[in-house]
């Protein structure tokens, strides 16, 4: 690895001559997400007058993709607006007359199925059985009391057991178990299918998590994500109204759609190949050619910068990180990059001509009564559909007409990825008469769903604290480089910036937009003589 310390020939001025002049620094933002549009709107408003935003694919948005079939906006990434006090997402949605209400009071019950406040989730059975709602109240009361035990370990700092293996899966199986089979008043049909419930709702939180199983997410540290008090919202004519609202003050030219980075060459006073790189633009400008950071395009374009602010997601930092950077990144850096986790959390939308459940069905729930006494959520890749957990009714159906939502997250989201629509319609079909016992349910009209896990420019949906990852993790995640405290070239050349990267807030919109905001913030102070 490539040494980050100065050379002998450093200029004292901890910025750069050009900067020196008094010239605006030129920033480039990678990627028109959440972050990356936080970001440039606060520079951008705070007077910095050299922004480019590069974004690889043909729209902005990232990880917000709010797509129109026919009346109706349905959601393929970010859906709700999680809180409300603080949530600079909820603040300019509410600014912006877009808000509707989805939950009464301070947390969600059920935590993923937050379309409707009426209704009643059904919980079936591969046997076309409905869970008596008794049986259900009683085991999610259960399972509720042993999630919040899983949250001390962080905010009372009690110790791990070996036996847990540092596994909010692990622990929460174990300990709701135990608990179940212990139950003296409880027959043993009614044990069995609270174990087997288990399973399902272990399902649901690795959606909600994006992880492929619970098995993978720290006991240790869950806790310190932080939920923003107040209710959840969606936002009924789209969430990608939040990213237009973002971008509406930062001028087309700013953002370059369809410019994908293959590399940024930072640290120019270390590496000779800054130059040969910048000798590639034979008419690029004397001052440029002895930038700190040159961004190199796809389309072989340099760019010459001060500061880059990179945004991409999580996945692609595990996947592209050793040829992203050049020097390579820090050792550092790199591990954290390793040992914080993301997978894949996908929807699946199926439209139908004429409702087949109940008007107060608000969602169906698979219990799988095999799995009472199952270890592994992995299964063989002509089953990924056994871990489609739920399928939320879209409501009001005046909006959204019958539609379903399923969820189905980790590896075998990727293998549902690889299927045609037609054999996911098909293979969702099945399981809906199996579960509900009515053979007679026709296949839906359309179908809709994502696939972040396949997309290159993604690779993932939002991150986790994976087992062994700590919110340290996040923080060296975050840190810009170069490191070196003595630096005497500029600083924070290469800045970090998306949901990744909030200790607190990782996996939601309110986290990337603050982790835009955090590395405007920097910049900011950095250059407030420059900009008075």
């Amino acid at each position: 690895m490539q040494s980050c310390e100065i050379s002998g020939d450093s200029t004292d001025d901890p910025l750069s001559s050009g900067l020196r002049r008094k010239r605006q620094p030129r920033i480039v933002v990678i990627g028109a997400g959440l972050a990356g549009l936080s970001a440039a709107k606060a520079l951008l408003e705070s007077g910095f007058t050299d922004v480019t935003i590069l974004e690889a694919t043909d729209r902005i948005g990232g990880r917000v993709q709010s797509v129109k079939l026919g009346h109706a906006t349905f959601e393929l990434g970010a859906t709700w607006i999680h809180g409300s006090h603080g949530n600079p997402v909820y603040h300019l949605a509410e600014d912006n007359g877009l808000l509707e209400e989805t939950t009464d009071g301070e947390r969600s019950v059920g935590r993923i199925s937050l379309y409707s406040k009426n209704g009643v989730a059904y919980h079936l059975t591969n046997n076309g059985q409905r869970i008596p709602k008794d049986v259900v109240e009683e085991f999610s009361d259960l399972y509720n009391e042993v999630y919040n035990l899983t949250q001390e370990f962080f905010q009372r700092g009690k110790p791990v057991n070996a036996e847990s293996q540092n596994s909010v899966g692990v622990f929460t199986r174990d300990v709701v178990r135990k608990r179940v089979k212990a139950d003296p008043d409880d027959t043993e049909a009614v044990k069995r299918l609270k174990l087997a419930m288990i399973q399902q709702y272990l399902k649901v939180e690795s959606c909600e998590s994006s992880s492929h199983s619970m098995d993978e997410v720290s006991l240790s540290e869950f806790g310190e994500w932080t939920e923003i008090p107040g209710a959840h919202h969606v936002i009924p004519c789209g969430f990608i109204k939040i990213v237009e609202i973002l971008a509406r003050s930062i001028p087309e030219s700013v953002i370059q759609l369809r410019k994908p980075v293959k590399c940024i060459h930072w640290n120019q006073s270390v590496s000779k190949e800054i130059e040969r790189v910048a000798d590639h633009n034979s008419d690029l400008p004397e001052e440029d050619k002895g930038s700190d950071v040159f961004v190199e395009c796809e389309d072989c374009e340099f760019i010459p910068a001060d500061h880059v602010i990179v945004t991409v997601s999580l996945g692609v930092l595990k996947k592209r990180h050793e040829s992203l950077f050049h020097p390579r990144l820090p050792e550092e850096k790199v591990m954290a990059i390793e040992k914080l986790g993301i997978n894949t959390t996908d929807k699946i939308f199926l439209e139908f001509e004429e409702p087949f459940w109940s008007s107060e069905c608000n969602s169906i729930q698979f219990v799988w009564e095999d799995e009472a006494e199952s270890e592994s959520l992995t299964y063989p890749e002509e089953l990924w559909y056994k871990k489609i957990c739920s399928f939320d009714v879209l409501y009001p159906p005046e909006r959204y007409g019958h539609v379903l939502s399923g969820w189905i997250c980790g590896e075998e989201a990727l293998i549902m990825e690889k299927c045609d629509d037609e054999t996911v319609a098909e293979t969702c079909t099945e399981m809906l008469r199996k579960f509900t016992g009515n053979p007679n349910i026709p296949k839906p009209r359309r179908i809709l769903r994502s696939s972040w896990g396949s997309n290159p420019n993604f690779r993932g949906s939002y991150s986790y604290t994976q087992v062994g990852s700590s919110g340290a993790d996040v923080e060296k995640l975050a840190k810009p480089l170069p490191y070196a405290e003595s630096s005497k070239t500029t600083p924070m050349q290469v800045m970090f910036s998306g949901e990744a990267t909030h200790r607190k807030y990782y996996s939601t919109t309110h986290g990337a937009v603050l982790s835009g905001q955090r590395e405007a913030a920097h910049l900011i102070e950095m250059y407030q003589d420059l900009l008075q």
